[in-house]
């Protein structure tokens, strides 16, 4: 394929491989030692993804199913929508809970701040934040 893998994996292929040896000569990639990719795109990205899930929050895939499991397969903050993104804490990498994808963009685009969490919930449920000016460049935050 023009990304240098082959379309199915070595075993997936196997017989695919030895008719079409057969047919037109062996084909070779260049890009590996001995022709052929070792995985087709479907593997390489699974394993892709548990290698990331090990490098980044130290969880195997049981770990992450657990996880997923502990919390009954929703999510923590909106249990309306599947648990599927591993949420942790960006300054220790610590491992906080799975949320779906709308929460989890959430708290990204918040920064892990809770006082800023704190006063989005206060917005939404429609007491104002608003400075209240108290001299000139001086302004008072409500408590």
């Amino acid at each position: 394929m023009p990304g240098g893998l082959q379309a199915y994996c070595r075993e997936c292929a196997a017989e695919y491989c030895r008719q079409r040896q057969e047919a037109k000569g062996r084909e070779r990639n260049k890009s590996s030692s001995d022709g052929w990719a070792s995985c087709c795109r479907a593997c390489r990205a699974e394993r892709n993804r548990i290698s990331c899930f090990k490098r980044r929050y130290g969880l195997t895939p049981v770990e992450s199913d657990a996880l997923v499991a502990e919390q009954q397969g929703v999510c923590c903050i909106c249990p309306a929508a599947p648990a599927e993104h591993v949420d942790h804490r960006h300054n220790t990498g610590r491992v906080r809970g799975v949320l779906c994808f709308s929460c989890n963009a959430a708290l990204g685009q918040f920064k892990d701040r809770p006082d800023a969490i704190r006063r989005a919930a206060a917005y939404v449920e429609g007491i104002a934040w608003k400075p209240t000016l108290v001299a000139p460049g001086v302004y008072q935050l409500p408590s």
